[in-house]
């Protein structure tokens, strides 16, 4: 059984070669451009979430690192492994501060995408 991924990116052609990557990998990928999709998280029960820091939702200040650590103190989300992706140069502290477990600096190149899902879904 394929394991599923939880994308959410509001950049369209990072979502969807995020997606494209994944999938040719064999996982299951379900994507979003915002958060919206995190009230319904088990309907999808996803293995893993990539999640962008930087979400230009309608009227949300809420960020990944912010949806980060309310999952991750969410005894029904904890054990799911977050990545965060950004392009700011303190990613590794926003990561932590989200208690993320890692997180992906963008632009990223797809080995090291392939890489970091791999390492997180052992």
């Amino acid at each position: 059984m394929a394991k599923k991924i939880l994308v959410i990116e509001d950049d369209k052609d990072i979502r969807y070669t995020i997606v494209y990557v994944l999938e040719e990998q064999g996982y299951e990928v379900t994507s979003s451009e915002n958060s919206k999709i995190l009230k319904s998280i088990d309907k999808h029960n996803p293995d893993m979430i990539l999640l962008d820091n930087w979400l230009t939702e309608w009227k949300s200040d809420a960020n990944g690192q912010q949806l980060s650590r309310e999952l991750k103190s969410n005894p029904a989300t904890s054990h799911i492994p977050i990545i965060i992706i950004s392009a700011v140069s303190d990613i590794k502290e926003i990561a932590e501060a989200g208690l993320a477990d890692g997180y992906l600096r963008k632009p990223f190149g797809i080995d090291e995408l392939i890489d970091l899902v791999k390492e997180h879904l052992k």
